[in-house]
C-alpha cells in the first residue's frame, strides 16, 4: 500500500502539516511545518508543539543547541553578575568540560538526564574527580534553570535524581593543621622573616589568604585590637563578552560570602608584632623612595605592589623545607586557629562568626575532628550523677 505523503525533500517523502504558532513583533502570523512519515505522525508533532508554547516555551525551543545557548548565558548574563574570580571557575569548567563534549551540540529541548548521567560516568571513568564532576553539575543545573525560566525546556535534567560518580565513596579527608611542636618551630623559623607578621596573623585571627593580602593599615583599630574584614584579593582571568581572554589582573574584591565581612579580635601579643612589621614597611618606603607604590597594604612587596599568590607560596613553602616541617597548605593556619579555639571551649556559634561561615553547619562538618573531644568533656561533667 502506497505511503500517504504530501511533500517530497531531499529525496524523502514526507507527509506536512502547518500551523499558526503565534505573532511576530510587527503582528504578523508565525507559521510553523511539522513533518511526518503520515498524516497522523505529522499531526502529533504539531499538537505537542502547539501544547509545549501553550504551557510557556519559547517559540524556538526546538531551534536552540544546548552549547551556544550556554555560552550566550555564561558571557552575557551570568559574567555581570558574578565576581571575576568566580567566572574565571566557570569559564575553566565550560571551556574543558562543555566545549567538544557530546552534550554541545544537541538541541537543549532534546537534552534527557540520561545523557547527562552518562556523560558524567565516562568523564569519572577517564579519571576525573567526583569533585570536580559536582562543580559541572552545579553549573549545569544553573544554566537550566535559566533554560526553564527563558521557556527553552519544562523542567531541569539536573535535578537530585542525576547521581555524582564515586562521591559517595569519597572519604573525607581530616583538615591539615600544625600541632604544638611545629607551631613552636615555625616561631622560632620566622624570626626577622619577611612573613613573621603575616604568617602569625594568620594563626591569630584565622584570615583567608586573600583576605590578609588585601587588608590595608586603616582596617585595623589598635585601640580596641580589632581587623575589619571586607575585601578579598585574587589574580584573575578578565574575558570579554566574546570568551576571549584579555589576561590577567590583580583585583581587590569582597569576600566570598556576606558573612565573610566581619570584625576579628586581634590577640593582644600580636599587636606588637604588626606594630613591628609597620616599622619594617615604612623603612622600605623610605628606601624604595619613589618608586613605592603606596597602596596602604599591610601585606605589600618591598616596593609597595601587592604580593601575589605565586610568590607566597613560594616563600611559605621554602620557611617550612628551612623550619623541617612537613608541608601544609597555607589554609591549614586557618584550621589551626579554629581548632585552638575549640579546644579552649569557644562556641561553636562563635567560631563559625570568627571564621565568617555562611552557616554554622559548615563550621561543624570541616571541623568533626575536634567534636569527639567536646563530647567526651561535655559527657564527663555527668559524672556528678553517680557519686
Amino acid at each position: 500500500m502506497a505511503k500517504k505523503v504530501n511533500y517530497s525533500k531531499n529525496g524523502q517523502d514526507y507527509f506536512r502539516v502547518t500551523a499558526s504558532v503565534g505573532r511576530d513583533i510587527n503582528g504578523k502570523l508565525i507559521r510553523k511545518e511539522f513533518y511526518g512519515k503520515n498524516k497522523k505522525d505529522a499531526e502529533e508533532k504539531r499538537d505537542e508543539y502547539i501544547n509545549n508554547i501553550k504551557n510557556g516555551l519559547n517559540l524556538n525551543f526546538d531551534k536552540v543547541y544546548f552549547g551556544d545557548l550556554m555560552h550566550t548565558w555564561l558571557f552575557e548574563v551570568t559574567k555581570v553578575k558574578v565576581k571575576p574570580s568566580s567566572f574565571e571557575r566557570y569559564e575553566s569548567i565550560f571551556r574543558n568540560y562543555v566545549q567538544g563534549s557530546i552534550l554541545y551540540n544537541i538541541k537543549i529541548n532534546n537534552i534527557k538526564q540520561l545523557e547527562i548521567q552518562r556523560y558524567y560516568n565516562d568523564l569519572y571513568k577517564n579519571g576525573k574527580s567526583s569533585n570536580t564532576i559536582k562543580f559541572l553539575n552545579k553549573l549545569l543545573k544553573s544554566f537550566f534553570s535559566y533554560a526553564v525560566e527563558e521557556g527553552y525546556i519544562m523542567k531541569n535534567p539536573c535535578n537530585s535524581k542525576l547521581i555524582i560518580p564515586g562521591f559517595e565513596n569519597n572519604i573525607k579527608k581530616e583538615v591539615e593543621i600544625f600541632n604544638e611542636d611545629e607551631i613552636n618551630v615555625l616561631k622560632k623559623a620566622l624570626q626577622g622573616h619577611r612573613l613573621k607578621c603575616l604568617i602569625l596573623l594568620a594563626l591569630g585571627t584565622g584570615l583567608r589568604q586573600g583576605e590578609l593580602l588585601a587588608l590595608t593599615w586603616d582596617d585595623i583599630d589598635f585601640n580596641n585590637r580589632e581587623i575589619k574584614v571586607e575585601k578579598t584579593i585574587k589574580r584573575v582571568k578578565i574575558f570579554n563578552t566574546d570568551g576571549n581572554s584579555e589576561g590577567h589582573k590583580i583585583l581587590i574584591q569582597s569576600p566570598k560570602s556576606q558573612t565573610s565581612n566581619r570584625i576579628v579580635p586581634i590577640p593582644s601579643d600580636l599587636i606588637k608584632i604588626i606594630k613591628s612589621h609597620k616599622l619594617r614597611q615604612d623603612e622600605e618606603k623610605l628606601k624604595a623612595g619613589d618608586s613605592y607604590k603606596n597602596n596602604n597594604l599591610i601585606f605589600a612587596t618591598a616596593t609597595g605592589n601587592p604580593i601575589s599568590a605565586k610568590n607566597l607560596f613560594m616563600s611559605y613553602k621554602n620557611l617550612l623545607i628551612k623550619a623541617k616541617i612537613e608541608h601544609k597548605k597555607f589554609h591549614a593556619l586557618r584550621h589551626t586557629y579554629a581548632t585552638k579555639l575549640f579546644e579552649v571551649n569557644v562556641p561553636l556559634k562563635t567560631v563559625q562568626t570568627l571564621l565568617g561561615h555562611s552557616d554554622i553547619s559548615i563550621t561543624a562538618d570541616i571541623y568533626t575532628h575536634v567534636m569527639p573531644k567536646e563530647k567526651i568533656t561535655a559527657v564527663e561533667k555527668l559524672n556528678s550523677l553517680f557519686k
